[in-house]
C-alpha cells in the first residue's frame, strides 16, 4: 500500500534529500533568492528547484508547489519559512532516530503520496500545519513536492501533532 517516491529509492533517502533542497531554497538561501522562490510558490506556481544526481548516474528533477488553501492567517514569507523550518527539523529528527515514517497513498494516484510527519505553526494566535507529499507519476526521474497546508482541527487533541508526527 505504502510507496516511496520514486519506487527505487528508499523513502529515508528521498526524504533527506527532499528537506536538504526545500531547507537550501527557502531556509538558508539569500533573502532575495528565497523569497522569489516563495512568490511563486504564494501565487499558486509550480517552481523549478534544481536536478539531482542519484548514486547510479541517474538524474532526478525536482519542482515544488504549495497548497495553502488549508492555512489559517495570512501566509506571508515568514510564515512559510518558519513552518517550512519546523517541518524539516521534525523529518530530519525523525530519520535520524531511524522512525518508520508513515507513508500515505492520495486517492486513485499511487504515484501521489503524503509523509505523516508534521510541522506545527503557531500564526497570530492561529495554529497551522504543514505536511511534506510528492508526486512522481509525471515524467521519469522527475519528482514534485508538495507543500500542503492541512486542516488544524483535524489535529485537535493528539498529542502527535505537537511533537511533529502525524496519525491516520
Amino acid at each position: 500500500m505504502a510507496q516511496s517516491p520514486p519506487q527505487d529509492l528508499p523513502k529515508d533517502k528521498f526524504l533527506l534529500i527532499a528537506i536538504n533542497l526545500l531547507h537550501r531554497q527557502l531556509v538558508v538561501a539569500p533573502r532575495t533568492e528565497a523569497k522569489r522562490l516563495s512568490r511563486e510558490l504564494l501565487e499558486g506556481r509550480i517552481a523549478e528547484l534544481t536536478t539531482v544526481r542519484m548514486e547510479d548516474d541517474s538524474l532526478l528533477h525536482f519542482r515544488l508547489e504549495l497548497d495553502q488553501s488549508e492555512f489559517r492567517g495570512k501566509l506571508n514569507f515568514s510564515a512559510l519559512r518558519d513552518s517550512l523550518g519546523v517541518l524539516t527539523d521534525n523529518i530530519l529528527r525523525a530519520l535520524r532516530e531511524q522512525r518508520d515514517v508513515t507513508v500515505f497513498n492520495m486517492e486513485k494516484r499511487e504515484s501521489s503520496v503524503l509523509f505523516g510527519i508534521t510541522g506545527v505553526t503557531l500564526e497570530a494566535g492561529q495554529s497551522n500545519v504543514l505536511v511534506l507529499g510528492a508526486d512522481t507519476s509525471g515524467k521519469p526521474g522527475n519528482a514534485l513536492l508538495r507543500l500542503m497546508y492541512l486542516d488544524p482541527q483535524q489535529f485537535a487533541g493528539q498529542g502527535s501533532a505537537a511533537t511533529g508526527q502525524a496519525e491516520a
